[in-house]
């Protein structure tokens, strides 16, 4: 028994530091004390305008818990606080930031249990610093997989970049999978959708940062309902799929196939949710079974690729399914007929 009381403790540390991180992170807190690279407290304040006494005891916990690093009264990042500024190369911000998400969940997981309620996606912007940052952390966690692996390894993007033409991205939060994919492909037009107005803002602001508003624009629709004004040689759902899935998913998937010009194709990215329950023991499927309980609360659940792929193909569409990190992301690939 007390071994399992030193790892519970174990496990609330963790939890503490990483609402610490969140904290840091969602204020600015980090970034700013990189730019100072080492400050008192009234300077740092000043920096990330915020109120001086928060963030003094913010300073003496985020010491304590090695996030920052002290010489006298003045604070520096830490290589654990370095790592979670959301300016450095391959942040570790998203983990604070899915950290704190995961608790507001079980929150509400634990409330709605209690009646049977299912308020929708809605729910994970309640809370006023965490819909800002879910775009950043989805970039944080995936940009780099599809950049490095997802990106070269389909076909299907290559094909596309060589011809030009429209790509669709339905659920773009801040539109990084977009910037991602235009960047390098100057034949490609970029049209994300997203249901909710802050990723659609921030989407655009990103997108005027990066130089690419001629060709890369968004718009604010119910994913249910979208519609194009041109045919889209591309439509890309990433971890999108499954929030429209349980309303009707063969209407869903005609309404993507008709949107396509003929021999255009979907990419759908999704976690692939396993066969065999044992597999959710491992380490790397682990979160998917919390995942799949929030997601309960929103009214979606986790997908199986071979599902997936027989839906195309029941939609008369032919399919491929490519899987990636270890058999853990599936991207399915539909083609319209030409």
């Amino acid at each position: 028994m007390s071994d399992l009381k030193t790892r519970f403790r174990e496990m609330a540390r963790g939890a503490q530091t990483l609402g610490l991180g969140y904290i840091g992170v969602a204020n600015g807190l980090f970034s700013a004390l990189r730019g100072l690279g080492s400050a008192r407290v009234e300077a740092l304040a000043h920096a990330a305008c915020m109120d001086e006494g928060y963030v003094r005891r913010w300073c003496d916990a985020a010491y304590a818990f090695g996030l920052l690093e002290a010489d006298g009264d003045n604070f520096r990042l830490s290589e654990m606080g370095a790592a979670l500024d959301p300016e450095s190369e391959d942040t570790l911000m998203p983990v604070a930031g899915h950290a704190m998400m995961s608790m507001h969940m079980a929150e509400r997981a634990a409330s709605f249990m209690r009646d049977g309620a299912r308020p929708g996606e809605a729910v994970m912007f309640e809370r006023e610093t965490l819909g800002p940052l879910f775009g950043p952390m989805l970039e944080g966690s995936f940009s780099r997989l599809f950049r490095k692996m997802i990106a070269p390894n389909l076909p299907v993007f290559a094909e596309v970049a060589e011809r030009g033409g429209l790509v669709v991205d339905l659920g773009c939060g801040n539109g990084w999978y977009l910037r991602a994919l235009l960047r390098d492909r100057p034949l490609l037009r970029g049209l994300g959708v997203d249901g909710f107005e802050g990723n659609i803002v921030q989407a655009r602001a990103l997108a005027e940062q990066a130089g690419m508003s001629d060709r890369l624009s968004f718009v604010q629709s119910d994913l249910h309902a979208f519609e194009l004004d041109e045919k889209a040689d591309l439509i890309a759902m990433n971890r999108a799929l499954h929030h429209v899935w349980e309303a009707g998913a063969q209407t869903f998937i005609a309404r993507l196939r008709d949107a396509l010009k003929p021999g255009g194709v979907v990419a759908i990215w999704e976690p692939d949710w396993p066969e065999d329950r044992a597999q959710l023991r491992t380490p790397a499927r682990q979160g998917f079974a919390f995942q799949n309980l929030t997601e309960h609360v929103q009214g979606n659940h986790l997908l199986r690729a071979v599902e997936i792929a027989q839906a195309f193909e029941d939609a008369g569409m032919g399919v491929e399914i490519f899987r990636f990190a270890e058999g853990q992301e599936a991207v399915i690939v539909a083609r319209k007929a030409g």
